[in-house]
């Protein structure tokens, strides 16, 4: 069977370490907010285990920033999300989930506050953008929503830190979890955050200005070829076994954050402003009827989970799968479902509908490795 091949064109953008990604041998790629993303290099599997035991370098250029600027920036951020932002200080990252009028997800990215008056919205594959520019007019703020030139570049693995501290100096080492430092890189100041894609530690480098993309990804691998240093991407069978949830496919505009076991980051009653807050304190006063859950399926390896597989037990339908690997470490298959209330408790036995046939499974906790 032939690969199926992506046609890049203008309304793929490329970005401004995609030279260098190619140069580092990329075998496939997605498309991820109009922009190109990796998703192999040598393979899944063999990139999987590299990140696991060394450190590697993503351009995820696709987390496109969604910066909010003036004197109502807080007012138009924390209308998006039910996160009180009330009490987020310049140096943090907040994950927020980001709702609609229903209490919808939109979107589920890292929020930072870059200025009393700013901020960037690190998004996932979701147009936020116009939500936020529409919901700036629509009720006259005194805001400027755009897209700065503004490019991550994660450094993920066990030795990220070893490689960070040979390029910006030892104080990265001292960057808290979802905290950031501005460091120098070439006279140039860049946002450094301690945070990234995967479970296994690293950094989220904003690289402010694309012309900085090329030097400073040459000036990370001169600096870790002893440390084994590669390019790598967003790893599917790690973000499995770490519990990460991918917006558009684990969860979407259909659920909330209460059924995405987000709630945690969540203060609906004290984010007052939030536009999806009533929607949200209606559902809260109920509990959801469903939520994500991990889901062990047995027997061999089965294929990528390209759509929903249909959950069942005793002849009903009671969830779906929307995320599924084979776990080389743990040596079973690891999936991300939505369960129903009514066999969501862990250890409860469900049959899934995979494209190789119906197989056993066990609800499980996430994330399946701590």
């Amino acid at each position: 069977m032939q690969p199926t091949l992506l046609s890049i064109t203008a309304r793929i953008r490329r970005t401004p370490f995609t030279d260098r990604v190619v140069a580092a041998g990329v075998r496939s790629y997605t498309v991820y907010n109009h922009m190109l993303l990796p998703s192999s290099f040598e393979s899944v599997e063999a990139d999987y285990h590299h990140l696991k035991r060394h450190v590697q370098v993503w351009d995820v250029s696709c987390e496109r920033q969604v910066e909010i600027r003036g004197p109502d920036a807080f007012r138009l951020t924390q209308l998006l999300t039910p996160r009180d932002l009330s009490h987020m200080q310049d140096d943090q990252c907040y994950y927020t989930p980001m709702v609609d009028e229903s209490g919808g997800m939109l979107n589920d990215p890292v929020t930072l506050r870059i200025e009393e008056d700013c901020y960037w919205v690190s998004i996932a594959d979701s147009d936020l953008l116009y939500w936020a520019k529409g919901i700036a007019a629509g009720m006259r703020l005194e805001v400027d929503v755009d897209e700065p030139d503004v490019s991550p570049l994660a450094v993920q693995g066990p030795k990220a830190d070893d490689l960070m501290a040979r390029v910006f100096g030892e104080t990265v080492r001292d960057i808290r979890f979802f905290r950031y430092r501005r460091l120098a890189f070439e006279g140039r100041e860049m946002v450094v955050a301690r945070s990234g894609y995967s479970k296994q530690g690293g950094f989220e480098i904003y690289v402010d200005g694309g012309e900085y993309g090329e030097p400073l990804w040459d000036a990370l691998f001169a600096a870790g070829e002893d440390l084994g240093v590669r390019a790598g991407c967003p790893n599917m069978i790690e973000r499995i076994e770490g519990g990460l949830l991918s917006y558009g496919s684990d969860m979407t505009r259909e659920n909330t954050p209460h059924e995405c076991g987000l709630s945690r980051f969540c203060d609906t009653r004290a984010a007052i402003g939030c536009i999806g807050r009533e929607a949200l304190l209606r559902m809260l006063h109920d509990g959801p009827a469903r939520q994500i859950r991990g889901v062990r399926i047995q027997g061999d390896a089965v294929p990528n989970c390209t759509e929903p597989w249909l959950v069942h037990a005793d002849g009903h339908a009671v969830g779906k799968v929307t995320s599924a690997a084979w776990s080389p470490d743990l040596r079973t298959n690891v999936a991300i479902g939505m369960i129903d209330a009514s066999h969501w408790n862990i250890g409860t036995t469900v049959e899934v509908d995979t494209p190789s046939g119906t197989r056993l499974a066990d609800v499980s906790a996430l994330p399946f490795v701590k």
